[in-house]
């Protein structure tokens, strides 16, 4: 423990310092550490400085209710959990789905599954119960933790699993996580937690494929968010708010360990529809010091009145995909802030970041964070200025990499050699700055040159009628492909033959011919993953009135619909 505070402390004292950062820092020796009980209990829970320190803020606006809870509340609460789980039968090793809202229900059973040894797979409530089949089938799941909500999903699902109930109301066949109370609060682990033990079992979010099974340790989540904490800039005692949905990595770093590894407070604001209008508000009611959020969260606050906002932040951060430059100018606009991109996978920690104190490239990613080194190759495996990145192996191993891909007989790989290959292209400029320019399964080729779906992406969104935009190849005789628009509008456009040649003109202005949009389809919303990436292999394919999930085509221009007669 002494060793992994020294590392923390190292790069809170050197926050706003990068080249001091990257320097000095060193991961901590992967000796036997479980960070539920010698950091958040031993420590956090502990020191007289920080045990009755908020650990969690739970706001509800609508229901009017706002939890506290202590950092030697959730000790205790999670210790009793620990010893539940213990009596229901679950022992290290054994692997348990967490189907939970933002409830404190959550925050106590993975800490509780963690002082157990219990492999936690972590999913969102909105999995369908063939979703859940798949998570239960290949993460070979014993135990499940949800409310009653989901208990007709898992009934479908075929789960015969130990059932435990969160919530009031009893339900036959199902244990009750209240059953907790009247377990000792204090727990005593069965052995020491080598770094290599399993932590984490997530299921990646699938843009493009079936989701693959990314294995945590109890070292690569707890020590390498080291590097998130980095990244965000957090400080002790910070209010730190990260709009995101439980199921998604994004959770585990920004409302679970880089927060604590901080000692600061995680706040929630749950919203059962995102209202964009009612969270800016609470930033200055909860006194926010630091905010992180997807891009779509983003483009939809940067709708609305900024300047209105009084101002108790200090660091914003984006996270889930780039987020276009016209947006950071919005916000640094009304509150002289500037949003700060970071890069992370599932499979890691944050890797690459606009760090406090630094004046970035808007759109650009940030340089390397401590502790990781980056390098882009080309399509022979060499260094390039352009190319995708990748985490060096060879020396020091970045503590915030997966073990691996979890395959059948458990076996890992894609984690190992000298290189981990993220699957992203981006290039580096003189300055070391890494601008990412897309999935290498989204960049696509037109008239032999290489297209970027994001650089067009962010000129569309640039134009005042735009809100989210998304850019995918249309099949073309003459060029191979075509750069084809999904527009999601502002809240008071049309989408209607004006619109849509006043954002052909704005793109034909700013853009190469090679560039050019020919074809632009109005939708209302477009398709996303659970952490708010956009689905473009669903945009590929689409065919019709009709996307997954709530979007639906509004109206489908192309460039000779707007050409003048």
């Amino acid at each position: 423990m002494n060793d992994f505070r020294t590392a923390r402390d190292f790069l809170l004292a050197h926050r706003t310092d990068y080249e001091a950062a990257r320097a000095g820092f060193r991961w901590p020796d992967p000796v036997a550490f479980n960070w539920a009980l010698d950091w958040f209990d031993a420590h956090l829970a502990r020191d007289p400085e920080t045990r009755d320190q908020a650990a969690l803020r739970i706001v509800d606006p609508q229901g009017c209710t706002d939890s506290y809870y202590s950092f030697a509340d959730l000790s205790e609460r999670s210790s009793r959990t620990a010893n539940h789980l213990r009596s229901l039968g679950l022992v290290r090793g054994d692997r348990l789905l967490l189907l939970l809202g933002n409830e404190v229900a959550l925050w106590e059973t993975m800490l509780g599954a963690f002082k157990l040894g219990v492999v936690v797979i972590p999913a969102t409530v909105l999995l369908t119960p063939e979703e859940l089949r798949d998570r239960i089938e290949r993460g070979a799941v014993r135990a499940v933790v949800t409310d009653a909500s989901q208990a007709p999903k898992l009934d479908a699902a075929g789960f015969e699993g130990i059932r435990i109930l969160c919530g009031a109301a009893p339900l036959a066949g199902w244990a009750r996580l209240a059953d907790r109370d009247g377990c000792d609060s204090r727990f005593e682990p069965d052995g020491p937690t080598g770094p290599d033990d399993p932590l984490l079992l997530y299921f990646t979010s699938g843009t493009t494929a079936k989701p693959k099974l990314v294995l945590h340790t109890h070292r690569s989540y707890p020590v390498g968010s080291l590097s998130t904490m980095y990244w965000l800039g957090l400080r002790p005692g910070d209010r730190h708010l990260n709009v995101s949905s439980p199921g998604w990595a994004k959770h585990a770093w920004s409302s679970f360990f880089a927060p604590w590894n901080a000692c600061a407070t995680v706040v929630i604001v749950n919203q059962p529809r995102f209202d964009a209008r009612a969270l800016l508000g609470q930033l200055s009611v909860l006194e926010i010091t630091t905010l992180c959020a997807p891009p779509t969260v983003w483009r939809h606050l940067v709708q609305e009145d900024l300047d209105a906002v009084p101002q108790t932040l200090r660091e914003v951060c984006g996270a889930g995909e780039p987020l276009n430059p016209e947006v950071i100018e919005r916000v640094r606009d009304a509150w002289g802030l500037t949003i700060r991109d970071g890069y992370g996978q599932t499979e890691t920690t944050a890797q690459i970041a606009n760090t406090p104190g630094s004046a970035g490239i808007p759109g650009s990613m940030g340089r390397p964070l401590p502790g990781y080194e980056i390098e882009l190759l080309d399509a022979d495996g060499r260094p390039a200025p352009e190319g995708e990145v990748c985490l060096r192996l060879t020396g020091e191993r970045p503590a915030g990499l997966m073990a691996g891909y979890l395959r059948d007989g458990g076996v890992l790989a894609g984690a190992d050699g000298d290189y981990y290959h993220t699957g992203d292209v981006a290039f580096r400029d003189a300055a070391g700055s890494v601008t990412f320019v897309g999935r290498a399964d989204d960049v696509f080729k037109s008239s032999d040159y290489r297209i970027s779906p994001f650089e067009l992406e962010s000129v569309l969104v640039e134009h005042e009628a735009v809100r989210e935009a998304a850019v995918v190849p249309l099949p073309d005789a003459l060029r191979l492909a075509v750069p084809r628009a999904f527009v999601a509008l502002a809240a008071d456009r049309v989408a209607d033959l004006a619109t849509a040649r006043s954002i052909f003109e704005h793109a034909a202005q700013r853009l190469a011919p090679f560039k050019r949009i020919r074809d632009i389809v109005f939708v209302t919303e477009l398709p996303k993953t659970v952490s708010g990436k956009i689905r473009r292999v669903e945009l590929r394919k689409q065919d019709g009135g009709r996307l997954p999930g709530d979007g639906t085509v509004l109206a489908h221009f192309t460039e000779k619909d707007v050409a003048p007669a």
